[in-house]
């Protein structure tokens, strides 16, 4: 199959100052975002606050932002979550709202082994004939989607068509696209290591940092796999302090407030997440100014 692109979105969620889902102003941040080097979108993620949203409200913003945008357009919904009934059931609405794919990630907090890990994503791939991105962040989840799982997932199901990694294992990474079908698509999951992802085997990013360097990271991307390393290296070197500041306090936090003081609809919080503190919002203001984004 052909990709989703090169640059994913990993959406922030616009709330309102009442802690509602605002859907007007992410369809706007969508239509922002694509205009702005995404190549899609990834929704109600991580960077989404997805884990704090029903059901109701993930499916009513899939299908508004695949209506405003068109069903050309590379929209993945996160489905995923530490219970397989739900993500199964999840996914399988999903489906009715037109996105392109759904994405699910490893189930934090309850620790499966990996054969509970190879059952949570076979039972997704079994409720769906939508493409399937596994989610492995170790980081959040504290606990890794071994290679040998992601390979055996990708080769028993069709569907199975991708991995976001965000394990920073170059070796692992390294592993999924030696043993690999030829079209299984590895995606980073962490901006700062897009480019040494791409030199093993990736094919893009899904990322925090391009809701602001959108242009400059497919740029980068482009850069390499048009055989122009040394380009891709120098935008790569350009781009890392800001890509490493999207991260310097708990994500969305940084990204969210960047959005909100550039003028676009970054919205609110829902707690357990705050605002950034005013010596925050110092730091990202300045990071802006350094990249002439304010």
């Amino acid at each position: 199959m052909n990709t989703f692109g090169n640059v994913l979105t990993a959406m922030i969620t616009p709330f309102t100052l009442t802690g509602e889902v605002d859907y007007k102003a992410a369809v706007q941040l969508a239509h922002y975002l694509l205009a702005n080097g995404s190549d899609g979108l990834v929704v109600a993620g991580t960077t989404g606050e997805g884990a704090v949203m029903t059901a109701a409200e993930k499916l009513q913003l899939f299908a508004e932002i695949v209506n405003a945008v068109g069903s050309d357009v590379p929209i993945i919904a996160n489905t995923g979550s530490y219970d397989t009934r739900e993500s199964v059931e999840l996914t399988a609405a999903a489906e009715k709202t037109g996105v392109s794919a759904v994405m699910a990630v490893v189930p934090y907090y309850n620790k499966p082994t990996q054969e509970g890990c190879y059952r949570h994503f076979s039972a997704i791939a079994e409720a769906t004939s939508l493409p399937v991105v596994l989610y492995n962040v170790p980081g959040r989840t504290s606990l890794n989607l071994d290679a040998k799982t992601v390979i055996r997932l990708a080769h028993d199901y069709d569907n199975i068509v991708a991995v976001k990694e965000a394990s920073g294992n170059l070796v692992q990474i390294s592993q999924i696209a030696r043993n690999m079908p030829e079209d299984f698509m590895i995606y980073g999951g962490d901006d700062s290591l897009t480019l040494p992802i791409l030199a093993v085997g990736g094919t893009g990013v899904i990322s925090v940092a391009a809701h602001l360097i959108g242009a400059e990271m497919n740029d980068m991307i482009r850069a390499f796999k048009a055989g122009h390393v040394q380009e891709a290296q120098r935008l790569h070197c350009h781009l890392l302090p800001f890509m490493q500041g999207m991260f310097f306090t708990a994500s969305p936090i940084p990204v969210k407030e960047a959005m909100n003081l550039i003028g676009q609809p970054g919205g609110d919080f829902r707690l357990p997440l705050v605002h950034a503190s005013d010596a925050e919002k110092e730091t990202i203001r300045t990071l802006l100014k350094e990249y002439q984004l304010l």
